[in-house]
């Protein structure tokens, strides 16, 4: 297989997402809901990370009409469906690397991500769950609901397939994609180092899982 930039997978595939998302990918409809419910009631400035078509907010505008929502994305065409999708809500949308933009310090009382950050290393996401809890307020919360690998083996399958893909085609650097999931301890691991005081998995279907993470 031949890995493609980020941006550009996405966007070749924004008429089919929501239907891939709801319908092929196990736990997604669930967990759609399931992140919707754990979104406080007190929350009124909200950061999507990876927030594709706006699938996630669906159910969260439902519970929650007048949230601020700060979407980050790297893809234009995903950004473009989100806004259609919502123009009557209070949504910000930013087409950017969600590792180098700036969020802000103290500024979100809730920050959320789906099915968006099992393409990257120990090291990125570390630094980016950092950044996260930063820009969350004292009480903030953070919920990310993801793919994440069963075994040790199996996560470190992937990141080996990972770089020998990106050997053969002669990648150094960049965003492409490739699925390499991380497990569950590891991931609270990550979100402990980054300084987040309790993590708890709230639930999963197949390989979608569900954790939250408090400041």
């Amino acid at each position: 297989m031949d890995l493609e930039k980020m941006d550009e997978f996405f966007n070749k595939r924004v008429n089919m997402y929501d239907d891939h998302m709801l319908n092929e990918v196990e736990g997604c409809r669930e967990g759609y809901k399931r992140m919707a419910e754990q979104i406080p009631d007190s929350t009124k400035k909200l950061l999507d990370l990876g927030c594709g078509t706006g699938l996630e907010l669906d159910k969260i505008f439902r519970r929650l009409p007048d949230v601020e929502v700060t979407g980050i994305d790297l893809s234009k065409g995903m950004l473009d469906r989100l806004r259609e999708k919502y123009n009557n809500k209070k949504v910000k949308l930013i087409q950017s690397d969600y590792f180098d933009y700036n969020f802000g310090i103290g500024i979100f009382d809730t920050a959320i991500s789906f099915q968006t950050l099992h393409h990257f290393s120990h090291e990125e996401k570390t630094i980016l769950y950092t950044k996260i809890y930063k820009s969350l307020n004292s009480r903030g919360l953070y919920i990310e609901c993801d793919y994440m690998a069963n075994t040790q083996e199996e996560e470190d399958f992937y990141f080996a397939e990972n770089k020998r893909l990106r050997s053969e085609m002669g990648i150094k650097g960049g965003f492409y994609h490739y699925d390499t999931p991380c497990t569950i301890d590891n991931q609270i691991k990550m979100l402990n180092t980054a300084g987040f005081k309790r993590v708890e998995k709230l639930w999963q279907q197949a390989a979608t899982v569900l954790l939250v993470a408090q400041k």
